[in-house]
């Protein structure tokens, strides 16, 4: 498996996604139509991590702008019989301390799962977006990889904070993350739909994991909730009209890949695009347009920001009852290698276990084939629910 997009140092201690800009790095999000493209500046989580003496080992690939399952997707990377996401795989194989990924759409969390390390998408707005190849703004996290909650605390204590660079960072000043917080008495619950989309080995995960909490005396129980699959669909739209206008930017003209045959500006445009993005790609940016459209818009865009708000109030209900949300973060302990024209449909069906996290801006910790779900700014809560099963 080719893990690196760019190797940068070879005692290197920490690894970027390939879609977070490296000062003077190739940055390619995963994509031919950014061949070639490097950055004059780095990311502000870059810089934060280097001024505290961390040494960037080099950019991890990346699905072509982290629409993917786990990576598998990557114009640079090798096409494996199994999926693996290569940051996770860099942190499992203890190649670096931790990593730090864009997550769009659960890629990250998934690649985590199937790892066996950890991967923590911490609330929207604390970590700095500035130097990010954007794609779905509203709900895009820079988060973490590492072995386990010390080092995903090590590294969210120097990355969180408020940048004055990105107009969606939250103005705290400073966020403590803690792992040892008392977990008796805390109450969580298992969304009774997501885990029976999981197969038998998820399943048996996410109840051994259940009945760990309970022998530390947190109450587990099973609910219903329908507002999983209803945040999926919803952000699945709101997700794809952000994407088809963020890399509407790139034309063949400023910057990356450029078609060698045009005869005017239109086919200039046409065949840079028709050639520098794959199927998945392509497949978001006509769904993203349709549903921007004058005849779909508030029938589609319009409607999915209200849902977001019923998703934001019906899990914040429950959350003022259950300190956490345990679900599945994937179907199945395994992926094998698909055709890229099933990717949408596949992409849709995983995502319904990430997505409410994404909408919502919520903070979320997948820790094997597990992922716990908390209320905003709760993520110290989640690290020691998850410390305590370690």
């Amino acid at each position: 498996m080719k893990y690196y997009s760019v190797e940068l140092n070879s005692k290197g201690n920490i690894a970027v996604d390939d879609t977070i800009l490296v000062k003077g790095s190739e940055t390619t999000a995963g994509s031919r139509i950014l061949e070639g493209f490097k950055s004059l500046f780095s990311a502000e989580a870059v810089e934060r991590l280097e001024k505290n003496g961390y040494v960037l080992s080099g950019k991890a690939n990346v699905g072509e702008f982290g629409l993917d399952l786990v990576g598998e997707f990557s114009y640079y990377a090798d096409k494996e019989e199994v999926l693996k996401g290569a940051a996770a795989e860099l942190v499992a194989q203890d190649k670096v301390k931790g990593a730090i990924g864009v997550d769009v759409n659960g890629a990250p969390r998934r690649g985590a799962a199937l790892s066996d390390v950890c991967f923590l998408k911490p609330t929207y707005g604390t970590v700095s977006r500035y130097g990010v190849v954007s794609t779905a703004s509203s709900g895009e996290t820079v988060g973490v990889y590492a072995k386990n909650t010390d080092g995903v605390k090590e590294i969210m204590s120097y990355i969180a904070g408020y940048d004055e660079k990105d107009g969606t960072s939250l103005r705290n000043e400073t966020y403590e993350y803690k792992n040892d917080l008392d977990v008796k008495g805390m109450k969580v619950c298992i969304i009774k739909e997501l885990f029976e989309k999981a197969d038998d080995t998820v399943k048996a995960e996410v109840k051994a994991f259940a009945e760990a909490l309970k022998e530390k005396g947190v109450t587990v129980d099973e609910i219903s909730c329908d507002l999983f699959e209803i945040a999926n669909t919803a952000w699945q739209i709101l997700m794809t009209a952000e994407t088809c206008n963020n890399i509407s930017r790139y034309d063949g003209v400023k910057f990356g890949h450029r078609a060698k045959e045009y005869k005017n500006i239109d086919e200039l445009y046409v065949n840079s695009r028709t050639e520098g993005f794959n199927f998945l790609t392509k497949a978001v940016i006509l769904y993203g347009s349709d549903v921007l459209s004058k005849n779909r818009y508030k029938d589609c865009f319009d409607k999915s920001l209200r849902v977001r708000r019923v998703v934001f109030e019906g899990l914040k209900e429950i959350l003022s009852k259950y300190n956490a949300i345990l679900t599945p973060v994937v179907s199945k302990a395994e992926f094998k290698k698909y055709d890229i024209s099933e990717a949408f449909s596949k992409v849709f069906e995983e995502s319904v276990f990430t997505a409410a996290s994404s909408i919502t801006g919520m903070p979320a910790l997948a820790f094997k084939k597990v992922q716990l779900m908390g209320d905003h700014f709760n993520e110290s809560t989640l690290l020691s629910l998850v410390k305590e099963v370690e």
